[in-house]
């Protein structure tokens, strides 16, 4: 009999102690439609811990939409780029927060072969296939659940990516779930299973400005990169195959430096790039990959992957022309981008990690963006 008591009063336990959980998911999570989209409905989710501080997410693109964590006076800004509406999401940069696929970064002139099939993709970088190609993971609407049995707030959104998409083989099932820690932590898991031998390599393309978004640029930022190699590319941004040392370059940040300090420098691959625009191969001997640091605000940002690459982009591009939340203006290297995953154009350089996934195996990795202050 006191067995059966005990018995029922832990069952009464777990179940107070799940819907508990569920109710504060709940509260933790809180989930608005944002818009519609080739007949389905568009999300934004707002994530809140325990500390207050908030990120946003949409299904559309799965992307990351705002990040608001304190400066070193608890003063809260958002410091990554993205939009107030969707329309505004819809007709603007459809790269800002995404998560990218089918294939990340760049594709030399839209061809792989597999098995000896020739496979063509769409041109949309130069001469090159861009980030899965115009119509990529970044541009479709992600299946939206809420993890009700979830620590900290977390989302995860799925996609089926039917076979010859943007002319990539095998119907793949990718999902991505974000979890905000109480330590101010993204944590992004992704999986992907694929019925036909295909190519897979996923990240997620935000862009950070530590003094707040379109609050200046990042040239003071203070980064810290731990790889001894980079890959050199050529003028349309394709790697030679060559695996250059960072060591004697403006390329090695084993040791901080600001991203300013020599990005002017007349270096073959800063001029080709028009900046920093280049994959490393990161050493992953340490826990924390790669450190940023901006002074003013004392916020910093850590990113921490199981990947094997890291493509640093420092904003070449932006010219003022594109504009985020409240109307700020994204000028020259006003944000920077921080791009786990594996190497460019991998397909066709058999000497670099593997990016093919077979039937029967599971793609997984994960990536975090950890914020604080000192």
């Amino acid at each position: 009999m006191k067995k059966l008591m005990l018995l029922s009063l832990t069952l009464v336990s777990v179940i107070f102690a799940s819907c508990n959980q569920s109710t504060k998911n709940k509260e933790m999570v809180k989930k608005d439609v944002f818009g519609s989209h080739n007949g389905k409905e568009v999300y934004l989710l707002t994530l809140t811990n325990k500390s207050g501080n908030v990120i946003r997410l949409t299904n559309f693109g799965a992307k990351i939409n705002w990040i608001e964590v304190p400066d070193k006076n608890g003063k809260k800004e958002n410091i990554t780029f993205g939009y107030d509406t969707f329309d505004e999401t819809l007709k603007g940069d459809m790269s800002f927060g995404s998560v990218v696929g089918r294939f990340a970064n760049r594709i030399a002139k839209g061809k792989f072969t597999l098995d000896g099939v020739v496979y063509n993709t769409p041109i949309n970088n130069g001469p090159n296939t861009l980030h899965g190609g115009p119509e990529g993971w970044h541009s479709v609407v992600w299946d939206t659940e809420i993890l009700k049995d979830s620590k900290f707030p977390a989302v995860k959104f799925t996609y089926v990516s039917p076979d010859m998409e943007e002319g990539f083989p095998g119907k793949v099932n990718a999902t991505i779930t974000y979890t905000w820690t109480d330590s101010n932590e993204i944590v992004m898991d992704y999986t992907c299973t694929t019925d036909k031998k295909t190519i897979v390599n996923v990240t997620n393309h935000a862009y950070f400005n530590l003094h707040g978004a379109g609050n200046g640029d990042i040239l003071d930022h203070v980064l810290t990169l731990k790889a001894s190699t980079f890959t050199p590319v050529d003028s349309f941004m394709i790697p030679t195959g060559e695996i250059r040392p960072v060591a004697g370059t403006p390329f090695d940040f084993n040791t901080p430096h600001t991203i300013g300090e020599r990005i002017g420098d007349n270096y073959d691959q800063l001029i080709l790039g028009k900046g920093y625009d280049h994959n490393y191969i990161l050493d992953n001997k340490e826990e924390v990959d790669v450190t940023v640091y901006e002074p003013v605000s004392g916020r910093m940002l850590e990113v921490i992957t199981d990947q094997p690459g890291m493509q640093l982009y420092t904003g070449n591009f932006l010219d003022g022309t594109k504009t985020g939340h409240g109307g700020k203006v994204f000028k020259f290297r006003s944000g920077l981008c921080l791009e786990s995953g594996h190497y460019p154009d991998s397909p066709n350089h058999p000497e670099f990690p593997s990016t093919v996934l077979n039937p029967g195996d599971i793609f997984k990795s994960t990536t975090i963006y950890r914020f604080s202050v000192k």
